[in-house]
């Protein structure tokens, strides 16, 4: 049977929104543009297939379809822009069998701008056709959050801006059959900065309350009991609970200076310095990890570390962009001797050196000079580790008040 839908690009926004679609029977091919990096687990894949999908890296199959969602990722070059290039391969493809009449979306994380003055000019060469008289244009921000059982797409709004009037109900109607909830847009450029603020919003916050966390630190202040009494505010405050960094595939993008960004470049300075705050978190783990260490008449330096929990989020098991990794790069430099823990993660490397794994989770616990929590997975019983860890240094706040150093 032909697919109504074709998800190009099958990682972590691609994967969620074909399970979604499946789910709710939409018969859908997914279109591999490059490695897979979806979350999902080999008995969800199972599943959809069973149920029809398919995976194809033959374009043939974007010809057969009413609508097409590009879901390819956006990564930051080393100038710190945004790499488009994925987006425009997906687009050729899809351009060179486009038929009259579908509707093609765009998700990956862009520049406000890019549907129209990006995408729109390689969809109507490529195709022959014009956006918005012969095919559907819109953009909807993903809203993907993985792990989070409160929220899937069923219940999650999705906005969604077309480039005419007609092209945005043609993208809703499609979306009404995955979600409670379809929020027009008053165009293409608006859903773009909707996805610009609640990435921004997010980092801008979580940034606040790292610098809050280190400024109760030295004033002797808990945090954590700061934040449980603040939440209880009924206006005007949301919580959000600091870290080790800032991880997972979407950035802030505090640079609008790009190829597709305003004349002159543009800068958002607040988010230009809560990246900034938020990357010197890593760096501040190992200050207060060495300092630990000192305090309790040890030093870093052939010091055992263990690492619990190297994924960007909890019961996740993604790496992206985790704040692990540097803090075991920065632990290693000053000479400690590094070993890890996670569920979810059955090997992992720094430096291009495989880090060892601890087998067994309490003797390694017990064994190690300072136990660092880095992510929080619900397998971990925190209350029996903290009896067994000689030093625990929790930077979730997970651990019971009073059995761990927090951060």
């Amino acid at each position: 049977m032909p697919a109504d839908l074709a998800v190009i690009g099958l990682g972590h926004l691609g994967m969620p929104l074909a399970q979604a679609a499946v789910t709710a029977g939409i018969p859908t091919v997914g279109y591999r543009t490059g490695p897979d990096a979806g979350s999902l687990t080999a008995a969800e894949l199972r599943r959809m297939h069973a149920s029809g999908f398919r995976i194809t890296s033959g374009p043939a199959e974007l010809g057969r379809v009413r609508t097409a969602v590009i879901c390819s990722p956006t990564p930051r070059d080393e100038d710190g822009t945004l790499d488009l290039g994925q987006v425009e391969a997906a687009a050729r493809a899809l351009a060179s069998r486009l038929r009259p009449h579908t509707t093609v979306i765009l998700e990956s994380a862009v520049y406000p701008g890019t549907t129209e003055d990006f995408l729109r000019p390689l969809l109507e060469e490529g195709s022959g056709l014009r956006a918005g008289r012969d095919f559907h244009l819109a953009y909807s921000p993903s809203r993907v959050d993985p792990g989070n059982r409160g929220f899937s797409p069923a219940n999650t709004p999705k906005v969604i801006g077309g480039l005419t009037p007609a092209c945005t109900e043609s993208a809703a109607a499609f979306y009404g059959r995955l979600t409670d909830k379809v929020v027009r847009a008053r165009g293409p450029r608006e859903a773009e900065t909707v996805q610009l603020l609640e990435t921004n919003y997010r980092h801008v916050n979580i940034a606040l309350v790292n610098e809050m966390a280190v400024l109760c630190h030295e004033l002797g202040v808990d945090l954590w009991d700061v934040v449980r009494c603040a939440e209880t505010k009924p206006f005007g405050f949301q919580a959000f609970r600091p870290g080790p960094g800032v991880g997972g595939h979407t950035v802030p993008l505090d640079d609008l200076g790009g190829p597709l960004g305003p004349a002159g470049g543009r800068r958002l300075r607040m988010v230009e310095l809560a990246q900034q705050v938020n990357d010197d978190m890593p760096q501040y783990v190992v200050q207060r990890a060495a300092a630990l260490l000192n305090e309790h008449g040890k030093s870093a330096r052939a010091a055992r570390v263990l690492l619990l929990g190297v994924t960007y989020k909890p019961d996740v098991a993604d790496l992206k962009g985790s704040p692990a990794h540097e803090i075991a790069v920065r632990l290693t430099e000053l000479g400690a001797s590094i070993s890890y823990h996670d569920p979810l993660v059955h090997s992992w490397s720094v430096l291009d050196r495989p880090v060892p794994r601890a087998d067994s989770l309490y003797e390694a616990v017990a064994e190690a000079d300072l136990t660092i929590l880095l992510q929080h997975h619900r397998t971990y019983d925190l209350q029996g580790l903290s009896v067994k860890a000689q030093l625990l240094l929790d930077t979730r706040g997970a651990a019971p008040t009073g059995a761990a150093h927090r951060l």
